[in-house]
């Protein structure tokens, strides 16, 4: 059973990722913020990372850039709801996000993008 740590400061994009990637069959992890997660992340990593950039304490950018040097395999999907087009978007990717998704999110685009994460 692959691992998803979720990382979002938004305990309704956690609880709805969680539920839905269970009912996928996932283990799921969650963290409330970058250094939470970050944590986690060291002390077990997972198959899969689905992180938002804009958050409280270590935003996901700051989290991507730590754990992309530390973790050179790292698989992370970025999502944001942030309003200023797609750029922090573009640079989580630029950061090591291998795909990206703007919120209000297409969940079947997402779970795509997970279960072709997970494959390669």
């Amino acid at each position: 059973m692959a691992s998803i740590l979720i990382i979002d400061d938004e305990s309704t994009t956690r609880v709805f990722l969680r539920s839905v990637l269970e009912t996928e069959g996932y283990e799921i992890t969650e963290a409330a913020n970058g250094r939470i997660g970050l944590e986690l992340y060291r002390q077990k990593p997972t198959d899969l990372v689905i992180t938002d950039i804009i958050m409280p304490e270590l935003n996901g950018l700051d989290m991507l850039l730590e754990l992309t040097r530390e973790f050179l395999h790292a698989k992370v999907i970025a999502i944001s709801g942030a309003e200023e087009k797609n750029s922090v978007l573009d640079v989580a990717k630029l950061l090591g996000a291998r795909q990206t998704f703007k919120k209000p999110f297409n969940l079947p685009h997402l779970l795509a993008a997970v279960q072709y994460e997970l494959a390669h």
